[in-house]
């Protein structure tokens, strides 16, 4: 019985770690961007679910998830008349969706600059004081209610309008000090500079290979105003290619060390929120693991400066196209 219980206590600790690499590493993740693409498609189907697209009628697929991941970071100089005082926001947000008849995963990568339906939460978060079209990353931020749960119910709200009311089944927040945490724990993480970071770290030279420590990796994928470029695109790139290696880092790590699930977990317990149970997680553990991953999307649109902040416009046709593709199947008589 001891041996028994000793084991599934193991096993715990293998999935939720493998659940924190594969997150961790795809808080800061991006693949090309999404096309652009052509068609009709209405806010809302009939009763039976059944929309029109590109002249076809769709239904919705069955045994659908989605997991939604945040990666939260603290602002300076907010509006504290539109936010709440502490000034987090979800600098990342990305949706898993997982097809669970066909064993697939794909993810969506959400612009944490693109302009929604932000709702304001009073205390409690049951009450919408007012809505607002804001940058989607300060919906974390607009509760009068300093509750990291109510919070991310929040922004899992706004990620739903901005999907045409495709629903979200569940949330996990990171905060950004998981970046830093998880490059030490793992000995640094080897890149080749992509930008000029004269004047922000005069460490990382353009062009030169570098095995990044944990402040270094926080300023590499953080990093965008003094920049040349200074749009979040330019830095998902290097997001990007830090996560790359930083996932091949520590899963060879684990590989080569069975004592390191342990170190992983212990280390990145305390930056972690989320509504699922311990067996959820070893549930989407396994997800993570097993199902064929498509790769990750990018809804496609324009980024432009506003009075302040950078603002990003979505592309109406991209998010229809994206959600008739993972969430709807053409409707049986259109295969005739």
């Amino acid at each position: 019985m001891k041996n028994t219980t000793a084991r599934n206590n193991y096993l715990k600790y293998i999935a939720i770690a493998l659940v924190i690499v594969f997150l961790v590493s795809a808080a800061l993740f991006l693949l090309a961007l999404w096309e652009n693409r052509q068609g009709k498609f209405p806010e809302t189907g009939n009763e039976d679910g059944v929309i029109e697209y590109n002249g076809k009628e769709y239904v919705p697929r069955d045994n659908i998830e989605t997991f939604l991941v945040l990666g939260l970071d603290k602002y300076d100089g907010q509006d504290s008349s539109d936010s709440h005082e502490s000034g987090v926001q979800a600098d990342f947000l990305m949706l898993f969706v997982f097809n669970n008849e066909t064993k697939q995963a794909t993810a969506i990568h959400i612009n944490r600059d693109t302009i929604t339906k932000v709702n304001k939460l009073a205390i409690g978060g049951t009450a919408v004081v007012e809505s607002y079209m804001r940058q989607i990353a300060l919906a974390y931020n607009y509760v009068d209610d300093d509750n990291d749960k109510i919070r991310c119910r929040n922004t899992k709200d706004s990620v739903e309008y901005l999907l045409n009311g495709i629903k979200v089944d569940h949330y996990l927040s990171l905060t950004m000090d998981a970046v830093s945490a998880s490059c030490d724990l793992v000995g640094g993480v080897e890149v080749t500079v992509l930008d000029d970071f004269t004047g922000i770290d005069d460490t990382l030279v353009k062009g030169e290979t570098v095995n990044l420590t944990g402040e270094q990796a926080l300023r590499y994928v953080r990093s965008r105003y003094g920049l040349e470029d200074s749009t979040n695109t330019n830095r998902m790139k290097r997001q990007q290619q830090y996560l790359n290696a930083l996932y091949d880092k520590t899963v060879s790590l684990i590989e080569a060390d069975n004592e390191f699930i342990l170190k992983l977990v212990d280390t990145m317990d305390e930056y972690v929120v989320y509504d699922s149970s311990d067996k959820k997680m070893q549930k989407y553990a396994e997800k993570f693991k097993e199902y064929e991953f498509l790769g990750i999307k990018e809804i496609d649109g324009e980024a432009k400066r506003g009075e302040e902040f950078m603002e990003f416009y979505s592309n109406e046709e991209s998010i229809k196209k994206l959600v008739v593709e993972l969430f709807y199947i053409p409707k049986a008589s259109d295969n005739k």
